[in-house]
């Protein structure tokens, strides 16, 4: 008996909706990493992107535990002198609160090429509504 290998033929990419409302940040990123990297599929292969496509939903309703809100700081640096930013999770919540996922999920992939097709397939919306209702998505609850 041969052993089975994955083609890129025979992927099947399904859509998923998960609603962060009143989700803590790290237990909805690692639940989206998973479906994004496609861990609970069967046909699951490290070396190939046999991921789902991902909307979340309700992005500024998450929830952070302790004083994350105050605490947790988001650091970058333009590589000019002087160009160093920070800015702590309330800012960035009110600001743009898709960033915030983002950031906690792209952590969580592979931090290479197939990362970067990964993270390509998440859509993140900070209201309930979203423009993907023609690919039929169904709710990613269920799958881990």
């Amino acid at each position: 008996m041969k052993t089975y290998s994955v083609k890129a033929a025979d992927i099947e990419r399904d859509w998923h909706v998960v609603d962060a409302e009143g989700r803590v940040l790290g237990d909805l990123a690692t639940e989206v990493a998973c479906l994004l990297m496609g861990k609970g599929k069967v046909k699951f292969a490290r070396h190939l992107d046999v991921g789902d496509n991902v909307i979340v939903i309700n992005a500024g309703k998450i929830k952070v535990t302790g004083n994350k809100l105050q605490d947790k700081y988001y650091y970058r640096h333009s590589g000019y002198p002087g160009g160093f930013k920070a800015e702590n999770l309330q800012k960035i919540m009110a600001v743009k609160p898709e960033k915030a996922i983002e950031h906690a999920v792209k952590g969580m992939l592979p931090q290479n090429k197939l990362g970067k097709a990964m993270i390509g397939k998440l859509r993140i919306y900070p209201g309930a509504e979203h423009p993907h209702t023609a690919q039929v998505p169904a709710s990613g609850q269920d799958q881990v």
